[in-house]
């Protein structure tokens, strides 16, 4: 019998090494994962690579774990904002690294990972130092950047609702990178506030099938979005 539901969030994450490349879904705080980011601050890592949309906000999730040196290397497409003091930081002081990519690419090179695609040209970025030392090419008139696809070893995301086999629903715009996150990770986990029997979830509203899921913890929710 399938049931990818999990007791503990210390227990999704025990296999999680040091020098693991982790997406984090989430656009600022909306649909970022907490529990799961904290249960990564209580196994004491190092050398992570985070992919995310941006490099975290205030003193919470992300944030927190920028600080915590556990993260060597952040790909992201908005990494300074006026809350983002830890990575700006850790970032001066020459203690993290950066990799600055445009919003569409990211989200573009994280779904080609998914889907099996090799490599694809972009016109973003081109004639910008985020072209310099990249393949360029000129198709019917106009200059292309060849991008390649980022995969990771783990993708923490959140959903709103899962069944046993993983099969997913998200709240609205917390929705944002988890479905191609799911898909481009060697192994997905994700933290949801509720449980969904089998067959109770309608399968045209299925954002992200089980398929791509392998680890579902329930956590306790105190948004009162997450109820209505």
């Amino acid at each position: 019998m399938i049931n990818k539901f999990r007791d503990s969030v210390d227990e999704v994450l025990a296999d999680i090494p040091d020098g693991a490349t982790i997406m984090i879904g989430g656009f600022g705080l909306a649909g970022q994962p907490i529990d799961l980011i904290n249960g990564l601050l209580r196994r004491n890592l190092t050398g992570l690579t985070i992919v995310n949309n941006n490099a975290g906000n205030t003193d919470e999730g992300l944030a927190l774990l920028v600080k915590s040196g556990a993260v060597r290397k952040v790909i992201c497409s908005f990494p300074r904002q006026v809350d983002s003091w830890h990575f700006d930081k850790k970032y001066h002081a020459g203690e993290i690294e950066l990799e600055l990519v445009p919003q569409g690419n990211l989200a573009e090179r994280i779904r080609a990972a998914g889907a099996g695609i090799g490599a694809f040209y972009t016109p973003s970025g081109y004639g910008t130092t985020l072209a310099d030392g990249k393949e360029t090419r000129t198709i019917e008139g106009r200059d292309y950047v060849l991008e390649y696809p980022i995969r990771a070893d783990f993708a923490l995301i959140k959903a709103h609702k899962a069944d046993r086999w993983g099969n997913l629903l998200y709240r609205k715009t917390s929705r944002n990178f988890g479905p191609i996150m799911a898909m481009a990770a060697t192994t997905t986990i994700v933290q949801v506030p509720f449980l969904a029997e089998l067959g109770d979830l309608d399968p045209e509203n299925i954002v992200t099938p089980g398929i791509f899921v392998d680890r579902v913890v329930q956590v306790d929710s105190t948004n009162p979005k997450e109820h209505s």
